[in-house]
């Protein structure tokens, strides 16, 4: 495995050439956030998850985590790691200041999470569930919890966790046995939770359970769900850790992969019942729970571009160094980086990876500018631009990291499929992310079904105005005019997928599943053909600057995507318009 070496240069150019961070840096709420404040705690967060938690990737992998009874004890030197994250407040970059957060845009700290993710996934994805529960109490918990528990959850001195799933109940969560019932100002939580994420652990010294569960009276389904904050230890009113509360640990999954993140069985209320606290109303743990899990989606998109960055990097560095057969033009023995084959999949893997960091970032960009944003329109506008992107973000990132990470493989041939090398690792470790924080197809469902047919289309029709824009701009520059064209073209068949989404949607109860994955994978290579539009108008640009080589290089990855992947918008289009009625037509006698 090569040595990571965080793209801080490629993070730079996003934030600052392709999204316009002076836009974020002059709102009022960001007064004080300069470029150069922010490129300084880039770097730092580039050192960190270069020295400090890259070497802990194949550690952990190899040595996993080990329970002992109650207790779930990390891989080596993961404790001290986190110790360090904690003490150097990383979690608190983008939180609000009030309880101890630094007060930085959103897109910031995605930044810096992408790194930690490249670095070592699978101690990432401890503070991406911690931020999400911070997310969570700031938008509905009561004042008293506020106080209580998002201090200590903003320095990372406590983690949160996400508990839904249960052995008998999966994305379905109408039908959830664990059941709470009220007991003075508490309820007593009694179940059972499974895949909790760092659900035990011994890197902090409290965790704190977010419980999706009915009030034993509650109605039937989803609107009888309530969201509770059940702690691992209870909290005295001073702040300090008072008993354990009645929740332990049954068992760790063995997994394909993030060895090293502990995935629990948990169980609530073996004894008296678990202690937990009502956040928001009853009956609205569902939309509690969906502002921790929109948080979660967009930080899985970016764990599918973390990975791909790093299975990239390791590629590329092995394609350099592998010396096999001969260089076609001068006969000389050929390092493999010189075969065109190898070189087709480095590109394939670069320019992909190139697409979703623009397509990330503008979600981290269009929620700063939701939250923060200098009006009311612009707030509404942008509210509706990162729900559009959410579901796309997940996953097309999601679908696409598997391919680089196999292309990864590849690369390095019969290397690659030996776990020394670390190639197989990222492979293993990416696979999981189409599947939790909602699958790849009910993100899928979620885009044709709540945010094109809800609204008629309107929040995608302005966003392909905007790379409309985008491509009439362009045509100006000779060298870019074909890709304007190729982008055009691209944005009319999606247009036409979307129309016929619109006028046949009614038809069939079936139509919305039988099209979404399609839709999705289309609209996320036209949305990934816009950010690379962008990045070669601001390439050609930097081309009489002193960074030339990258600026070319950029056009190269450009210029690739467009010849030779966005291309695949075309048969998704023809899975939409041409395949509805088969897909309709399945039932479970065809298989």
């Amino acid at each position: 495995m090569a040595e990571y070496v965080a793209p801080v240069r490629e993070i730079g150019f996003v934030i600052n050439e392709l999204l316009d961070y002076s836009r974020l840096s002059g709102l009022a709420d960001f007064s004080d956030t300069s470029s150069e404040l922010t490129s300084a705690i880039l770097d730092e967060a580039a050192k960190f998850a270069g020295q400090v938690l890259a070497p802990l990737n194949q550690v952990g992998d190899q040595q996993g985590v080990r329970q002992q009874g109650d207790q779930v004890i990390t891989a080596d030197g993961f404790a001290a790691a986190y110790r360090l994250f904690v003490e150097n407040q990383w979690l608190s970059l983008a939180q609000d200041p009030q309880y101890g957060g630094q007060g930085l845009p959103y897109l910031i700290h995605l930044a810096a999470s992408e790194m930690w993710n490249s670095a070592c996934a699978a101690i990432a994805i401890c503070p991406l569930l911690t931020a999400g529960g911070i997310d969570a109490l700031s938008a509905h918990a009561s004042d008293q919890l506020k106080d209580k528990y998002l201090p200590s959850l903003v320095t990372g001195k406590w983690t949160a966790t996400m508990n839904l799933t249960e052995p008998h109940a999966g994305s379905d969560l109408s039908t959830l046995k664990t059941r709470a019932e009220a007991e003075g100002d508490y309820f007593r939580i009694r179940g059972q939770k499974i895949f909790i994420t760092w659900g035990e652990h011994d890197m902090a010294e409290n965790i704190l359970h977010l419980v999706l569960a009915p009030l034993v009276d509650a109605p039937a389904g989803n609107r009888g769900l309530s969201l509770f904050l059940v702690p691992k230890f209870l909290v005295n009113e001073d702040g300090a850790l008072a008993e354990r509360n009645d929740l332990r640990v049954i068992a760790t999954e063995d997994k394909l992969g993030i060895h090293a993140s502990p995935t629990c069985v948990m169980s609530f209320g073996e004894n008296k019942g678990a202690i937990g606290y009502l956040i928001g109303e009853t009956g609205d743990g569902l939309a509690c729970m969906f502002t921790l899990m929109n948080h979660a989606r967009l930080e899985v998109g970016l764990q599918g571009l973390a990975l791909s960055e790093r299975a990239y990097q390791d590629a590329l560095a092995y394609a350099r160094e592998r010396i096999q057969g001969r260089n076609v033009k001068t006969g000389q023995p050929a390092s493999i980086i010189e075969h065109a084959d190898v070189q087709r999949m480095l590109m394939t893997m670069k320019s992909l990876t190139d697409a979703m960091r623009g397509l990330c970032y503008d979600g981290a960009f269009s929620h700063d500018l939701e939250v923060h944003g200098k009006d009311p329109a612009e707030r509404t506008h942008f509210k509706q631009r990162f729900a559009l992107l959410t579901p796309m973000v997940k996953a097309w990132c999601t679908e696409i990291v598997n391919e680089i990470t196999s292309l990864g493989i590849q690369v390095h041939g019969g290397v690659g499929y030996i776990e020394e090398s670390g190639a197989a690792q990222h492979y293993r470790d990416a696979r999981i992310a189409a599947i939790y924080e909602g699958t790849n197809g009910i993100q899928a469902n979620d885009l044709v079904d709540r945010k094109v047919l809800r609204d008629q289309g309107a929040a995608l029709a302005s966003y392909l105005e905007e790379i409309m824009d985008t491509a009439e701009r362009i045509k100006s520059t000779d060298t870019l005019k074909p890709l304007a064209m190729q982008l055009q073209a691209a944005v009319a068949n999606l247009q036409t997928a979307c129309r016929y989404i619109l006028e046949n949607a009614g038809n069939d109860q079936k139509f919305v599943g039988a099209v979404a994955y399609n839709f999705l994978m289309m609209v996320g290579y036209v949305a990934g053909a816009w950010y690379l539009a962008k990045s070669a108008e601001n390439a050609v640009a930097g081309l009489d600057g002193l960074d030339q080589a990258f600026y070319r290089r950029k056009l190269l990855s450009v210029n690739f995507y467009f010849a030779q992947l966005l291309p695949r918008h075309k048969a998704y289009l023809d899975a939409v318009v041409g395949g509805a009625d088969i897909g309709i037509a399945l039932d479970e006698e065809s298989f």
